[in-house]
């Protein structure tokens, strides 16, 4: 199995055989063009109501690039992360302080760390500039379609996490990557040194070995661990 992340986004895959790196979106060096369509084109602005019930936030913009309308953007976490999402969606909704807007993505591509993209509505450098500090959501359909016993970060969080003997440990609460693997942060209801609730942690890798099945429509996943770990 494997989980990707994207600030919420990303992949996650388990491998019985050997830890694997978890958490980032494989770059993709080629461009992608959307259909031209004008009424589709120009900057809009947004609302709640209009707002997707399924978007993520897969990445923020930090600056322009070049001079005709570019956008520069930081997926989330470390290069690469976010940046399926981010090539494939046919629409950005862009999101700061209590300004919504979306666009219409022209064209994007992989440019060392980050990701820049052409979007409908920006003419110039101005323009992209004025996009700055704006936070980019991705429609959860728009992301790209996974493999066999992969699945995304954002799918994982709040699945109630069982052992093999039927235990409850708790749901999932993040992900982390630690550059090894992909680690689950399971939180359960516990009981502090002072007598009072708590919330309690645990910290599962998911890799294969421990982690033996995902039912996402269960909402459940299976992992071979004790409650005393």
């Amino acid at each position: 199995m494997t989980a990707r992340d994207s600030g919420g986004s990303g992949r996650a895959k388990s491998d019985s055989r050997a830890p694997a790196s978890f958490g980032a979106f494989v770059p993709k060096r080629a461009e992608r063009a959307a259909p031209d369509n004008e009424a589709e084109a120009a900057l809009r602005a947004e609302s709640t109501d209009s707002w997707p019930e399924d978007a993520v936030e897969v990445g923020a913009i930090v600056d322009a690039y070049g001079l005709k309308g570019w956008v520069k953007v930081s997926a989330h976490a470390s290069a690469g992360q976010g940046g399926d999402a981010l090539l494939s969606a046919k629409r950005w909704w862009l999101e700061k302080g209590r300004e919504r807007k979306s666009a219409r993505m022209a064209q994007a591509k992989v440019h060392g760390e980050h990701i820049v993209a052409q979007l409908g509505g920006l003419a110039d450098r101005d323009d992209a500039l004025g996009l700055r500090g704006y936070r980019v959501h991705v429609s959860r359909a728009d992301f790209p379609a996974l493999g066999e016993d992969e699945f995304y970060w954002v799918d994982l969080v709040d699945l109630e996490v069982v052992n093999e003997a039927g235990v409850a440990l708790g749901r999932v609460a993040d992900l982390i990557d630690n550059g090894a693997h992909t680690v689950l942060r399971v939180e359960y209801p516990s009981i502090g040194k002072d007598g009072e609730p708590a919330t309690g942690e645990r910290l599962i890798p998911f890799v294969g070995v421990y982690v033996k099945a995902v039912d996402q429509a269960a909402k459940r996943i299976i992992v071979d661990w004790e409650a005393d770990y």
